[in-house]
């Protein structure tokens, strides 16, 4: 009964023969077997003992109640006390023995029953818990048609699909891996993975998931992720390593619970020798110290915390944000300001070039011309995972243009890129980290291209400035939505947090809402002011996505990284990650934070009123041993499935609505 809700081991722990799903499942039915068992023995011997039958008759039944639903509780309990552990479900069994041992052997088998039943509930609650975010693994197939180079096709493992093979989905199949749709087109519903009601059509370039279900057309899709990095499979994964990882509301009770257990005790031994040096009988005395065993022993306090930050994962999961730990999840409730990033974040993080600005007073400018320009900067970014290059690449690209190979590439987070490109060293980033301040025709432009509302990068070539880009990027369509969410949820407007020039940042800023723009940083000066507001006593989220806002993540009370386009650094630095890049996610997950962390007050609200009322009843009245049994795991039912609500889908549904 004091058990939380866990996750199985990790994937190495595994066998074929018996997977995490099925295990967790065949331990809730083998509880709920005991339990079930318990119950018909009781009863049996239930009208037999009420009708006056002879002992031999029920009283076999009532030891074999005892042994069906207490041995399992017991045995866990004596190996808690050889590692020093106090464990509940060893005081239940006591109390109950202990009053079989006073003539209430009907109350103890009652006792056994009921919370023999109650741990039944809890685990195939908790088994509910972790299928409904296993489960996601059904959803991809276990077979693709992987195409030959040939023309021909062969059926395959989905498991064994690598990263570049070219897989055939027909119509009603289930896509098999992560991918881009190379031909064909057709109408997926993705409903399991991003939640949207109706299927999308993918075309040639969309991206697919495995698992969603391909309609009626034929699509052919080149594998981008290895099975094992699909977004099913980091669901799964994520939210099992955090499912085994606790909050620290619920660490904080566990702290408690040891010294809370010893204490009560050393309560019971009072409430039973008390009485008898005044003069009580041996039998009064020892039901009211059982009973007051029972009903002070904290089991649902224990189990107030896990089930609503557990479901609340597994909710958020199922919609593509992978909350990392526990503590993430009760932490997103907890923030009051918010930092995002642009590019990539607050902007879908695909700029195109506007213009293309050769210096005439360099050596090399005037001579490069347009193409030539765009020509060595695309060069020298290709090797880039920032939005920026790879905007550089696709419009060489689409302009047709022939990219040199580039050698010593460089990436210095925040200022820019070094590469060396047909024998000549290539540099292209930030104006102000590179241009010097003589750089008289590279400022005039950049300024100019600046109060356009560009975004701008300066090309040097062998250290002399050769010409301006001018970028622009658009703003995400829910973006002002979010951001007037995440006001209504704070208090407080987001603050703009961007490498980018200030006017560029100011003009993208002005039409998400958003009045606290900071430019021009490096993502030292990112993590200043994170460490400035925490400093404060505020508690910051940050939402980035590239390898410069890693150190502002990693910095932040949480850190939020947008997963669709996120740099692995990203990924890696953020507490949590949004799968699907659908910025309006965030105020929903924290809005769910919220909701979860309710919940909990709730349960342990709930939780303290049993116990102290019935306490106080047995301590000041006769409290009934059977009704305190009803009463003590009554309570444990009502806190474990209180917080399993957020399992449910409309939850996820409130929270989009509330918070958009």
């Amino acid at each position: 009964m004091t058990s939380t809700p866990t996750a199985p081991g990790p994937p190495e722990q595994r066998t074929a023969g018996s997977p995490p799903r099925r295990r967790t499942r065949v331990l809730a039915l083998s509880e709920a077997r005991w339990a079930l068992a318990a119950l018909v023995l009781f009863l049996l011997a239930l009208p037999l003992h009420l009708l006056g039958a002879p002992v031999w008759l029920w009283g076999p039944l009532y030891a074999a109640v005892y042994v069906t639903g207490g041995w399992e509780p017991g045995r866990e309990g004596l190996e808690a006390l050889k590692d020093k552990t106090l464990d509940v479900d060893l005081l239940m069994v006591v109390a109950a023995l202990g009053a079989a041992a006073v003539g209430q052997v009907l109350d103890g088998a009652l006792l056994i029953v009921i919370f023999a039943t109650s741990g039944a509930l809890e685990a195939v609650a908790t088994a509910r818990t972790a299928d409904s975010v296993r489960g996601l693994l059904d959803l991809a197939p276990s077979t693709a048609t992987r195409l030959l180079p040939d023309g021909g096709e062969e059926g395959v493992p989905a498991a064994e699909l690598a990263v570049g093979d070219v897989i055939l989905v027909r119509p009603g199949e289930r896509i098999g891996a992560d991918g881009r749709v190379t031909a064909g087109a057709s109408e997926v519903d993705q409903a399991t993975i991003t939640g949207e009601p109706l299927p999308v059509v993918k075309d040639a370039g969309d991206e697919v998931f495995a698992g969603t279900v391909n309609g009626t057309g034929a699509l052919r899709v080149r594998v981008e992720r290895n099975p094992s990095d699909s977004v099913i499979a980091r669901i799964v994964r994520m939210v099992e390593e955090a499912s085994r990882t606790k909050a620290p509301t619920q660490l904080f009770i566990e702290k408690i619970e040891q010294r809370y257990s010893i204490g009560m005790v050393a309560a019971t031994l009072a409430v039973f020798a008390v009485p008898l040096l005044l003069g009580d009988d041996l039998r009064s005395a020892l039901l009211r110290a059982m009973t007051f065993m029972i009903v002070a022993s904290p089991c649902a306090v224990v189990l107030s915390t896990m089930p609503p930050l557990l479901s609340a994962m597994a909710n958020a999961g199922r919609h593509g944000v992978l909350a990392k730990s526990a503590v993430v999840m009760e932490r997103l409730g907890q923030i009051d300001t918010v930092a995002l990033d642009k590019t990539g974040t607050l902007t879908e993080g695909t700029p195109r070039v506007t213009d293309i600005r050769p210096l005439t007073g360099g050596d090399l400018g005037g001579d490069l011309g347009k193409d030539g320009l765009l020509a060595l900067a695309a060069a020298a970014e290709r090797p880039s995972e920032h939005p920026l290059a790879r905007a550089l690449v696709d419009a060489a690209r689409e302009g047709h243009l022939t990219l040199a190979d580039a050698d010593g590439f460089s990436s210095t987070p925040g200022r820019g890129v070094t590469a060396v490109v047909g024998g000549r060293t290539v540099q292209v980033g930030s104006p102000a980290r590179l241009l010097t301040a003589d750089a008289d025709e590279a400022h005039a432009a950049v300024q100019e291209l600046e109060n356009a509302g560009r975004t701008t990068v300066v090309v040097l070539v062998d250290g002399e400035p050769a010409g301006v880009l001018g970028l622009t990027d658009r703003l995400r369509p829910d973006a002002a939505a979010t951001v007037a969410a995440l006001t209504a949820l704070t208090g407080r407007t987001p603050t703009l947090l961007t490498g980018d020039n200030r006017r560029a940042a100011q003009h993208l800023a002005a039409e998400a809402g958003i009045t606290d723009v900071r430019a021009g940083l490096l993502p030292e000066d990112k993590v200043a002011a994170v460490r400035a507001w925490e400093r404060e006593g505020r508690r910051v989220l940050v939402v980035g996505d590239g390898v410069n806002d890693a150190p502002a993540l990693a910095a932040a009370h949480t850190g939020i990284a947008m997963g669709g386009a996120g740099s692995d650094l990203a990924l890696e630095s953020a507490d949590a990650v949004v799968v699907r890049d659908e910025l309006a996610a965030i105020p929903a997950v924290v809005r769910l934070s919220r909701t979860a962390r309710r919940l909990v007050i709730q349960n342990l609200v709930v939780a303290g009123a049993f116990i102290a009322v019935l306490v106080a009843w047995d301590l000041t009245g006769t409290l009934p041993l059977p009704l305190g049994v009803a009463g003590h795991e009554g309570s444990t039912v009502i806190v474990g499935l209180n917080g399993l609500r957020l399992l449910r889908e409309a939850v996820w549904t409130d929270s989009r609505k509330d918070a958009t």
